[in-house]
């Protein structure tokens, strides 16, 4: 029911976060690891909670849409008493890795669980619920800077943004494949109220969005050429991924969504981790 492989998501953006918050500090290289192993539990559980949430308030949802009948809990193969029990179990473990961070992450810990499972809510009643979506992952950066320093950063908001619009850019070309269910079960995605071609119009505009906040980072934070790279690789990869697509041929979103949005994390946290790593 929950793949934790793809916390991938926004884990590389709060680590790049992190290791930005480092080098900004005079505390010991030593000091790092445990802080970024509590960060990947925090993230890890979170999503782990968010994703089971999801499901649970989803499911008759679920059941009658053909592509996703299959899940685990409409098909009956895990019961809502496990899904709970799981959800309960991640968001304790969360809490509780937010504690072992600083007490300013253990305060707002329940302000970060309230974003993450007040989204699924929202699919029901706005056509912004990618955005939603979006913020739930994009405060994961933030929320690693605060891990660091115990205090928040305004220019750290710059990749807060950047991940909100990346988030629900992809989340739009994902919700394309069911658009005319969503209309048909009353549902506010972006593509049921605007069809798939102007919904992917706006997906566009957004990853737009995201690159032109990346730079500001990059120029906020005066980072360097591996940095700028790292931009420029995501941009490359974000091109990629609405090649992929049209509004009559959908039969790639899974290598659209899953795989090539991998690369993007996984890519700019290796240039950026890169020349945080040098710039010190």
């Amino acid at each position: 029911m929950i793949k934790f492989e793809h916390s991938v998501f926004a884990l590389p953006f709060a680590m790049t976060a992190a290791l930005l918050a480092w080098r900004d500090t005079g505390f010991a290289l030593a000091h790092v690891p445990a802080k970024l192993g509590w960060i990947i539990v925090a993230m890890v559980t979170a999503r782990s909670a968010a994703m089971a949430f999801n499901r649970l308030l989803d499911q008759e949802i679920d059941a009658r849409n053909p592509r996703t009948a299959t899940r685990h809990l409409p098909a009956g193969r895990l019961s809502r008493r496990f899904a709970w029990s799981f959800t309960l179990l991640a968001s304790v473990v969360f809490v509780l890795a937010a504690g072992q961070l600083n007490p300013l992450c253990l305060v707002l810990s329940p302000v970060a669980l309230a974003i993450i499972l007040g989204y699924s809510f929202t699919k029901r009643f706005t056509s912004l619920s990618h955005l939603v979506l979006g913020f739930g992952l994009g405060i994961a950066p933030s929320a690693a800077w605060i891990a660091m320093r115990g205090s928040l950063d305004p220019r750290i908001l710059w990749l807060t943004a950047a991940v909100t619009f990346w988030t629900a850019g992809f989340d739009i070309i994902y919700s394309c494949q069911d658009l005319d269910f969503d209309r048909r079960a009353g549902l506010h995605s972006l593509p049921a109220r605007l069809g798939a071609h102007r919904a992917l119009l706006v997906s566009r505009l957004f990853h737009a969005a995201m690159i032109l906040c990346l730079g500001a980072l990059v120029v906020t934070f005066e980072l360097g050429a591996l940095s700028w790279a790292g931009v420029a690789l995501v941009a490359a990869l974000l091109v990629y991924e609405h090649s992929l697509v049209a509004p009559t041929d959908l039969s790639r979103v899974n290598a659209a969504f899953f795989t090539v949005n991998g690369y993007v994390a996984v890519g700019f946290f290796l240039c950026w981790a890169a020349d945080a790593y040098f710039w010190r």
